[in-house]
């Protein structure tokens, strides 16, 4: 669901990139509404992702991303072992838990990016073999690249909840503000 993105003060550019953040983490919160955890963690389509899943992966990603820029390894270290886990919830986690997780990630990226001394700053890829050898990139780039990355799942969720019970999220907003939609 495509939302106003409020307009930054002027020559704020980290409160722009800040708020586009937001508004596509928006997107998957709307997608959750009012879904127990086994509906979230259903799989209607074809694919195998679930909305408890791009909740989880999102978060996870965020987190790694901001800690990379810090100069500090990602809360949790993924690889072939362990990468099926990043898209779905393990023992103990719930949606819930997962959106205060991602809560608790969306403000140390805001207060990070807020407290970097220039956008222009940068930082090291990972080793990762998708990646440029001794590649870097900017604050900058980080912001832009959290908003691609969530606004891709932002539209995956949407697939997923309208596939799960018709649902959009024009109305999943309007039922859960009391209003009407259409």
């Amino acid at each position: 669901m495509v939302t106003h993105v409020p307009t930054e003060a002027p020559g704020d550019e980290r409160g722009a990139l800040l708020a586009f953040i937001e508004e596509q983490r928006g997107g998957i919160r709307r997608a959750l509404l009012g879904l127990t955890d086994e509906q979230a963690a259903s799989k209607p389509s074809a694919s195998e992702l679930s909305l408890s899943g791009l909740l989880k992966h999102v978060a996870e990603v965020e987190q790694g991303w901001i800690a990379r820029a810090k100069g500090e390894p990602p809360a949790v270290q993924r690889d072939q072992s362990n990468w099926h886990e990043n898209f779905v919830l393990v023992e103990g986690e719930t949606v819930a838990s997962q959106l205060a997780y991602w809560e608790k990630v969306a403000a140390e990226t805001e207060a990070f990016l807020r407290s970097v001394p220039s956008l222009d700053d940068t930082f090291a890829l990972p080793p990762d073999p998708w990646f440029p050898p001794e590649g870097r990139v900017s604050m900058r780039w980080l912001g832009l690249h959290l908003i691609r990355e969530t606004a891709r799942h932002a539209g995956h969720a949407d697939i997923i909840r309208e596939s799960l019970d018709g649902a959009t999220a024009f109305e999943l907003v309007a039922k859960e503000q009391g209003t009407s939609w259409g």
